[in-house]
């Protein structure tokens, strides 16, 4: 049985890869600030350590009070528009912070660390017609890519310098229930918001006001989680591409929840926003060669959100 410690484990993507590691037997902790993730997402049964990432002796303190043999690390800033506003407290969380999780994991003795990069981000421009792989090179444009990328090579310098294993997956854009349309990013949670209200979607444009506007791989967080689990046990051992490898537009993604909901939805044209690619599609091959598949097309993972949202309605 491992014992795993999920920083972020309160957010969207952290809770589902809680109940998995649950469901399977592994012993799990939580360590979370509730920035943007709920108490509520977590059991009852499950240690919840309130710790921001940055407070160094905090996190040391978790690490010996619980002493995990393996770390998931999803705790993040996951805001494009947020790292622009503010680079200093993007750096602060998905740098600093997550230095404090690999020091701590080195002194604990944790056999591998598992890291939610980006894949959505990452790369920086997707060219049409192609998806991007692992070993290209990478061209962050936000800050928050950025950020991600530096952890990255902070991680091969710890697997360099102190023997320390890890596993990066790089997400596409994640969709499904609990994502916070409020607190984390993810336009599926803001557009079927705001449709269920009757208010407009605002497109922002790829390249001008009025076009479709960007291209990204949208992946349900089942889907994440089951390749979150393949990292886990040892069996995806360097980076992966997280995706579906298809990529589709705003407003595609528009169209196809108001026809999951019965409306028309209402589109309002906006300028493209900073930092903002036009363009970014994953290749998944390499993951695919482990046995993982993505489970859920759009439309599948759409539907799955809008019962799993109607079955918490009936219970409150």
């Amino acid at each position: 049985m491992k014992r795993v410690l999920v920083t972020g484990g309160a957010g969207f993507i952290g809770s589902h890869l809680v109940d998995a590691l649950r469901a399977r037997g592994d012993a799990v902790a939580v360590l979370d600030d509730l920035s943007s993730g709920s108490q509520e997402n977590v059991a009852p049964e499950v240690p919840l350590y309130h710790v921001d990432v940055r407070q160094r002796g905090d996190v040391a303190s978790t690490f010996q009070r619980f002493a995990p043999t393996h770390v998931c690390h999803l705790a993040a800033q996951a805001s494009v528009k947020r790292s622009v506003d503010a680079p200093d407290e993007d750096a602060g969380v998905n740098v600093l912070g997550g230095l404090n999780v690999l020091d701590a994991a080195r002194r604990s003795g944790v056999r591998r660390v598992v890291f939610a990069s980006t894949g959505g981000a990452i790369y920086g421009e997707v060219p049409r017609g192609a998806r991007a792989r692992e070993g290209w090179p990478l061209g962050p444009k936000s800050p928050y890519a950025a950020a991600k990328a530096a952890f990255e090579h902070y991680l091969g310098v710890y697997r360099q310098c102190f023997g320390l294993p890890a596993t990066v997956l790089r997400f596409g854009n994640v969709y499904g229930p609990r994502q916070d349309p409020a607190g984390e990013a993810g336009v599926v949670a803001i557009f079927l918001s705001r449709l269920a209200s009757g208010l407009p979607l605002q497109i922002f444009g790829r390249r001008r006001a009025g076009d479709a506007g960007c291209i990204r791989d949208y992946v349900f967080v089942a889907d994440v989680v089951s390749a979150a689990l393949l990292a886990v046990d040892g069996h995806a051992e360097g980076t992966f591409n997280v995706g579906s490898g298809r990529g589709l537009s705003t407003r595609a993604v528009a169209v196809a929840l108001g026809r999951a909901l019965g409306v028309e939805p209402e589109l309002h044209p906006a300028p493209p926003r900073p930092g903002d690619l036009e363009r970014s599609v994953l290749d998944p091959r390499a993951l695919s060669a482990l046995g993982w598949r993505p489970r859920f097309s759009f439309d599948e993972g759409v539907a799955y959100t809008l019962r799993h949202a109607a079955s918490v309605a009936r219970a409150a």
